[in-house]
């Protein structure tokens, strides 16, 4: 298992809800996730990969947070085998059907939140340099 950006506690701050019984899985999917999106991000990081700065670091949670919202939200566990949709009400909105959006640059679909945060925090998009 690759590192893991972001903790149960908070994830459950993030949130404002309990921690889900399988909070560490679903964070540790998220991390790859997030790592996914990242492959041409620069940052500077200690020995073992982890980002020094502590403002990436706090984006890095964030978006492993946002992204971890997302999937509850949804109804996803983290494989992407949830379909977008399939009859959600919240309040006067309802939607129904399903959708699949197009696969994101990276691969991976991020949570709308989860990609705010990267790109607040200069991570993406990033660009790949040859000398």
């Amino acid at each position: 298992m690759g590192r893991v950006y972001a903790t149960p506690e908070q994830l459950a701050a993030w949130t404002g809800q309990p921690t889900p019984e399988d909070a560490e899985r679903l964070l540790a999917r998220a991390s790859e996730d997030i790592d996914s999106a990242l492959l041409t991000a620069v940052y500077p990081v200690d020995d073992d990969g982890d980002p020094t700065a502590a403002t990436i670091a706090a984006a890095l949670a964030d978006a492993t947070c946002a992204q971890v919202e997302y999937w509850l939200a949804t109804g996803d566990d983290g494989t992407g085998a949830a379909g977008h949709w399939d009859s959600v009400s919240i309040g006067p909105v309802s939607l129904s059907g399903r959708s699949s959006a197009p696969p994101a640059a990276s691969g991976v679909e991020l949570a709308p939140r989860a990609a705010r945060a990267l790109r607040r925090a200069g991570l993406v998009p990033g660009v790949v340099w040859t000398w």
